[in-house]
């Protein structure tokens, strides 16, 4: 049984852990459920789209989704393996890691205890369970650990005008944009083409841009083979140094520590 069937199975024993291991390539659609979701991505990299905003997972990262928290989840390459743990959440307000959505690198302790739970595939396991203390254990120690979070995001948006923006620059990352150039090319001042990245995704020009080449730097980084240097001019960056110290900034690693990380 595969995660968007197993969705209902989730919420159906209030008080247990359910265990989903999956290596797919698919969009789960809008969902929500009454459990805390842990979630460590192994070998590619995942998308969380949670109120006009998309949160990039790469791999040897977790993630934690307080119950209740309406998202689509897209994971975006065959090979990557979702790893998932659906907590009973009557103990959620012992600490706010709980109650709020972050994102994380994955600790080897946290990596070894999560890859143990695949003993439990596509089962609840409860209190009746010897084994249900260990999944207690692995909760209450995620406050615990090194949890400061991720900041890769990419704002959405439904403005007609901002779409045909975005996906302009989707499909042109590696060129030297500006927002000269831009509002050229779509018959906009700068001064309201900066306005229009600021009232329809509250982010500036220039942060956006940043942040969609590390988006795609890290797909690339994670699902090809393409050296480093090839990958930054790829993104846009004219030298490896000023590449890798923009994504160190966003990611807390260098690019040849996630190609390290993410099996390549």
């Amino acid at each position: 049984m595969g995660l968007i069937a197993s969705l209902p199975e989730i919420n159906k024993r209030p008080d247990a852990v359910f265990v989903m291991h999956e290596k797919s390539e698919k969009l789960i659609p809008t969902h929500t459920h009454n459990k805390g979701q842990l979630s460590y991505v192994e070998g590619g990299i995942a998308y969380i789209t949670i109120d006009h905003k998309t949160y990039v997972v790469p791999a040897r990262h977790y993630f934690w989704i307080p119950r209740g928290l309406e998202h689509v989840l897209r994971i975006a390459y065959s090979a990557t393996v979702i790893r998932s743990l659906y907590f009973y959440g009557h103990d959620d307000e012992a600490n706010p890691f709980y109650t709020r959505l972050g994102i994380y690198p994955a600790s080897e302790l946290l990596i070894r205890m999560i890859e143990h739970t695949e003993r439990w595939d596509g089962r609840h396991v409860d209190a009746k369970d010897d084994n249900f203390e260990f999944l207690v254990a692995l909760k209450k120690l995620l406050p615990q650990l090194n949890n400061r979070t991720l900041p890769i995001i990419l704002p959405i948006t439904s403005d007609e005008r901002m779409v045909r923006i975005t996906k302009y620059l989707d499909k042109s990352v590696s060129e030297p944009h500006s927002l000269k150039s831009l509002g050229t090319r779509f018959n906009l001042s700068e001064r309201s083409l900066s306005r229009l990245f600021r009232t329809t995704l509250q982010i500036s020009f220039l942060q956006y841009l940043k942040t969609l080449r590390m988006i795609k730097a890290i797909e690339m980084i994670v699902r090809t083979k393409r050296s480093i240097n090839e990958i930054s001019y790829a993104v846009g960056y004219n030298n490896i140094g000023s590449f890798s110290n923009a994504f160190y900034e966003f990611t807390q690693s260098r690019p040849s520590e996630l190609r390290k990380v993410g099996g390549r």
